[in-house]
């Protein structure tokens, strides 16, 4: 019983390696394997949404593309236990973003499956644009393998008090001029309720101005105009502060990185040798990251 205990812990050491781990040989190549794997599903996918359009001569390339989904699935089922099983915490996979990602990327067919009645339903062409839906987050499996991806997240984890105070000032001022809006125009000019207000406000101080809704009277488009100059004003608020956030973290991991010959810093996270002196870098030594 303890040599098969110690053949499974083995088994699962070697598969945390292969799924998690990529800083060795195998764990790249079973890296590169899963980015081929998600793109081309996410390709089949799009192919299968315009299959009419773009193979009017070939009525069975709705078949294949459906085999193609059902290997798909079978792969990434495959993945998700795979990644279930080897992970040292059982309840931290299934609950993290990526697991959550993954499990949604494999229900759809399953739900065909178990509940074909549905397919039945008057509502099938909302059913089918949710598993769609459902199916293109395939592409989000890509963050995984994306280690700028980390960068970014760190830097929008470090930011995110700053980033909700400005979003809550925004919301404060749309709220304010959707009402001063709806105020002024009396409801008219598709000024109906506060909703649609609040909606032309959003629309006007990002800028986009879709034309659906415009103000008539003098004092609407006064207030219209200041709220387009307040949108190009505060437009670039977030981005500065995210910019800053990125700058100080691609700081960081340039000042990790230190030659142990020259003890010269400042490298590039990925550089191999010294801009000093040369030497040989040593290897990045951080444990690897349970994604």
């Amino acid at each position: 019983m303890s040599q098969d205990y110690r053949y499974f812990a083995s088994a699962r050491r070697r598969c945390y390696a292969l799924l998690f781990d990529h800083r060795t040989r195998s764990g790249r190549r079973m890296e590169t394997f899963w980015i081929v794997i998600s793109m081309l599903s996410v390709l089949s996918l799009f192919i299968e949404s315009s299959a009419s359009d773009l193979f009017p001569n070939s009525p069975k390339i709705l078949l294949q593309l459906g085999l193609m989904e059902v290997v798909f699935t079978a792969v990434f089922t495959v993945e998700y236990l795979l990644r279930l099983i080897s992970s040292p915490r059982k309840t931290r996979y299934p609950l993290s973003f990526f697991g959550i990602v993954d499990l949604c990327t494999v229900l759809p067919m399953y739900i065909i499956w178990l509940m074909p009645s549905l397919t039945l339903s008057a509502n099938l062409m909302v059913l089918i644009r949710l598993l769609r839906v459902l199916r293109v987050l395939r592409v989000l499996k890509l963050l995984r393998y994306m280690s700028d991806a980390g960068l970014l997240w760190r830097s929008l984890m470090r930011a995110r008090r700053k980033l909700g105070i400005f979003f809550g000032f925004v919301a404060i001022i749309l709220c304010l001029f959707g009402g001063l809006m709806f105020a002024v125009e009396g409801g008219n000019d598709g000024f109906s309720s506060l909703g649609t207000s609040v909606y032309w406000a959003v629309v006007t101080l990002t800028t986009v101005g879709y034309g659906d809704i415009t103000p008539h009277t003098a004092l609407g488009r006064m207030l219209a105009s200041v709220l387009i100059l307040l949108g190009y004003s505060i437009i670039a608020v977030p981005t500065g502060i995210l910019t800053a956030y990125m700058s100080q973290e691609l700081e960081k991991g340039r000042a990790a990185r230190s030659c142990q010959i020259c003890l010269h810093s400042r490298h590039e996270i990925d550089a191999k040798f010294c801009a000093h002196c040369g030497a040989v870098l040593e290897a990045d030594t951080s444990q690897p990251v349970e994604k």
